[in-house]
């Protein structure tokens, strides 16, 4: 007997929407193939409004279960109404895009990770398929995933007997940490939240909020000259001078004002509120500057993301280099890789030296300043102090950046992880982890081990 099923398709505007819309009329094409009855109309809901009047039409029909069909990247806000509101067994299916060097079309795998976490808080299980809806056997595959139920967790362990000194000069760098957290993370973004009290008791760092208003008034107030001396910084960048003037300009003058805010607030780092605002309120990306903070060891977290912010502060005091925070945005199971990626933020003494140094435009805001490039080849680890399904935990993995082509525009690199990559996939899911994963370059997992139970955290290894 066909079960029925409630069908959500999830999108966000700024993205590809044409691409997403012929993407998602494949997997409903597939899912009805496989007999399913499907009620909804398999447009792609953009906003809240659109899925609140969704569920409105579906409220009252006899469903056996949810399909949300994430055809694009969308924080978490949409998937959690529909899992609040109707209460049954719920399947998420995010669409891959092929590794074109281009744009980042999609980034529906963000959105799958934002979700998986944001249902792991509310205990909310969900099954999950990362799959391209025209690949070769996809009948089989969807009809395996809706026969299956929600991957459990991985376990949680007490941290090592590793001693290190790399790790005593982690926990230094952690304790008595200052972070300036300039405005406030974006809705539908649990994965950046954060609670002063509890950080504060796990390694006596200091959060002093700083408005967006502030930073943005600071930056008009930068002298021409230290704009001109950061213009010289960039001029050897390919391609900075194809870049609009003034907004690179602009872009710099925020370098600037938390160069000036680092002096006077006496901060070790940052968590930014990055987007929309520095784009429609401002006028250009904080994407280089903060690639540019990074390099001189001032770690700076997109989307205000304190945990973020006060994991790479650690990380680049153990590994001796600076850090990278950045999004999985692609596994695949053929390749057995991975490829982290941000917009383009990366510091650049990551750039792998025979691939192009290049001065950019952000993907979807089209405002400079981005530095592009792929990550150079070697050994790396990633780490996250986490809070995911409730619970302070220190997530690790380790593997080996390949020399690769980029993957996306903005700072991608591609790596093949000590464990399988759908093993990573999976775990990463099951276990609801935020969706920025500081990096860098080096094995660093005994020193991570000594912080881990220095601060008594539990460890959640995905790749051992």
């Amino acid at each position: 007997m066909a079960k029925s099923f409630g069908l959500f398709v999830l999108g966000r505007a700024t993205f590809d929407v044409e691409y997403a819309r012929a993407c998602a009329a494949r997997a409903v094409e597939v899912l009805r193939g496989e007999g399913c009855e499907l009620a909804g109309t398999g447009r792609i809901l953009f906003d809240n409004a659109e899925v609140v009047a969704a569920l409105d039409d579906v409220a009252e029909r006899h469903l056996d279960g949810i399909i949300v069909v994430q055809s694009t990247f969308t924080d978490a806000e949409a998937v959690c109404l529909i899992a609040e509101r109707l209460n049954l067994p719920l399947h998420i299916w995010a669409i891959p895009e092929p590794r074109t060097g281009g744009r980042l079309r999609l980034n529906a795998f963000c959105g799958l990770n934002l979700a998986a976490h944001a249902l792991a808080l509310r205990k909310r299980p969900f099954v999950s398929l990362y799959a391209a809806p025209d690949s070769p056997g996809i009948e089989t595959e969807v009809a395996g995933w809706l026969a299956r139920t929600p991957d459990a967790p991985l376990p949680l362990r007490a941290a090592g007997a590793a001693v290190s000194d790399a790790g005593s000069r982690g926990l230094d760098a952690l304790r008595g940490a200052r972070i300036g957290r300039i405005g406030t993370h974006p809705a539908g973004f649990d994965t950046c939240a954060y609670e002063p009290k509890r950080l504060s008791k796990l390694c006596d760092a200091h959060v002093e909020s700083v408005e967006l208003e502030d930073l943005f008034a600071a930056a008009a107030k930068v002298p021409d000259g230290t704009v001109n001396t950061l213009l010289e910084e960039c001029s050897s960048l390919s391609g900075i001078g194809e870049l609009d003037q003034d907004e690179l300009v602009r872009s710099l003058r925020l370098k600037g004002a938390l160069d000036d805010l680092k002096a006077g607030g006496r901060f070790d780092g940052f968590a930014i509120r990055c987007w929309p605002e520095t784009f429609t309120e401002y006028g250009g990306a904080v994407c280089g500057p903060v690639g540019m903070m990074g390099e001189k060891r001032t770690p700076c977290a997109c989307e205000a993301d304190v945990y973020g912010a006060v994991t790479s502060l650690m990380l680049q005091a153990l590994s001796g280099g600076p850090a990278f925070l950045a999004d999985v945005v692609d596994i695949d199971d053929e390749t057995d890789t991975g490829v982290v990626w941000h917009c383009g933020q990366a510091p650049v003494s990551m750039a792998d030296p025979a691939t192009p140094l290049e001065a950019t435009v952000h993907s979807n805001r089209r405002m400079p300043l981005l530095f592009q490039f792929a990550l150079k080849p070697g050994r790396v680890t990633l780490a996250r102090i986490s809070q995911a399904r409730g619970e302070q935990s220190m997530v690790m993995a380790t593997g080996d950046m390949l020399a690769a082509p980029p993957s996306f525009s903005g700072t991608s690199g591609v790596v093949r992880f000590d464990a399988p990559a759908k093993t990573v996939l999976e775990r990463l899911l099951a276990s609801g982890l935020e969706h920025h994963l500081a990096l860098v370059y080096g094995e660093h997992r005994d020193a991570l081990e000594h912080v881990a139970r220095e601060l008594d955290l539990p460890v959640l290894d995905l790749t051992q």
